[in-house]
């Protein structure tokens, strides 16, 4: 391994975060030639050239659609995120989202700031004529509609069961984990649609995909009752913001309660646009770059991997100072062909993991002795191998 690693930092990443790689071990910078790895938040990686030198990208965040994934998959360069670390700051910013359309708190807001120069007589007349336009509900009793039941949809579930709402969920991909962690109250839905006719307020919580894109849409919004209200605080375009548009032209939805502010949206007096707070809070920044660096400091270090979108989760203690880790294809006998590579160079083999995510790849190996140059061109040699890493422990490790 080299005496240093070699970090890229495109973004304000938080402190605590870059604590986390010691500077006898680690040279962070903004303009660092032959990076080791990078670290961003929201730079866009699609057209900047990304050096060939990169074994590992952490995204201090759990969206990873501002970096070339199947093209660092190709590479063999995982792309770690920070899945849950700004679960808290988002769920608070969806219930004062829910609270701001119960109670009609932003046209409330507008209607005092516009009083500004009256005198005290006139004011409080002014202002007990006017509150009653802005009278709204409470949320106990009233139904939370959840779509996407990962680490930010459950918090939001929780919180909507401890303000007594009745909370009804929906996530055909719900991991076991999530499953666990989620509260038994939540009523399970077993479509969006089912979701969309009963909810009150309606919250999104999925990731961005070519089949999630535009999945709140037209047709889907006919099926909102009358009234509801909208939040999205996922990603932009999941929701279809000309149909938002004509559903609160229509009265189907009394408000749009949204962290992706567009051209479109700016300004309509049923939305409530919000400039990208989800995550912009101390705590929920500190969190993420605390765990993308971790994760990058342990593949770097130890080839583990935690948390790659693009790889399977793959983390061995290390029984041996000599490691070898392979991206490969998910190919049939590549497990094989590698242990043949170290059989032939009289290397025994202590300990090995191989697991796959989808068509990648990824095998930690340790041997009881040193690996040398010969066979690692070897098994880089392999077809369907995208990238071998020596990783010797250091001396006294």
């Amino acid at each position: 391994m080299p005496d240093r690693f070699q970090i890229l930092v495109l973004n304000q990443i938080s402190p605590a975060g870059l604590k986390r790689l010691p500077a006898e071990r680690y040279n962070v910078g903004k303009d660092v030639a032959r990076p080791d790895a990078v670290l961003v938040r929201s730079a866009d990686m699609h057209a900047m050239p990304i050096a060939e030198s990169v074994k590992a990208i952490g995204r201090a965040g759990a969206g990873t659609n501002n970096i070339p994934v199947a093209a660092m998959s190709a590479r063999g360069v995982p792309v770690f995120n920070a899945p849950g670390a700004n679960a808290n700051a988002v769920k608070e910013l969806v219930l004062a989202g829910m609270l701001m359309a119960a109670r009609n708190l932003v046209p409330a807001l507008g209607f005092v700031a516009g009083l500004a120069g009256e005198d005290d007589a006139a004011l409080e007349k002014r202002v007990e004529e006017g509150k009653k336009q802005f009278a709204g509900v409470e949320l106990p009793h009233h139904t939370l509609g959840v779509v996407g039941l990962g680490r930010i949809g459950s918090l939001v579930a929780d919180a909507g069961i401890k303000l007594g709402m009745n909370v009804l969920g929906y996530d055909p991909e719900i991991t076991v984990d999530a499953a666990w962690s989620l509260p038994a109250q939540v009523r399970k839905a077993a479509s969006i649609d089912e979701v969309l006719k009963a909810a009150h307020f309606v919250s999104l919580h999925v990731p961005l995909t070519a089949a999630t894109r535009h999945l709140i849409d037209a047709a889907r919004l006919a099926h909102m009752r009358h009234g509801a209200v909208l939040l999205n605080f996922s990603r932009e375009g999941i929701v279809d913001d000309a149909a938002v548009l004509a559903a609160l032209a229509g009265h189907r939805l009394k408000a749009y309660v949204t962290d992706f502010p567009t051209a479109k949206l700016v300004g309509h007096a049923g939305v409530v646009a919000l400039p990208h707070l989800g995550a912009s809070t101390r705590e929920a920044e500190d969190n993420c770059a605390v765990m993308v660096a971790d994760q990058v400091r342990d593949y770097l270090e130890h080839g583990n991997v935690v948390n790659a979108v693009n790889f399977p989760n793959v983390v061995m203690p290390r029984e041996s100072r000599f490691r070898v880790a392979i991206a490969n294809r998910n190919v049939p006998n590549m497990v094989g062909q590698i242990s043949a590579a170290m059989g032939k160079a009289g290397l025994n083999i202590h300990n090995m993991m191989n697991k796959s995510k989808g068509e990648m790849a990824y095998t930690l190996v340790d041997v009881d002795s040193p690996v040398a140059a010969p066979v690692l061109a070897a098994i880089r040699a392999i077809d369907g191998v995208l990238g071998v890493r020596y990783l010797p422990a250091p001396d006294g490790a």
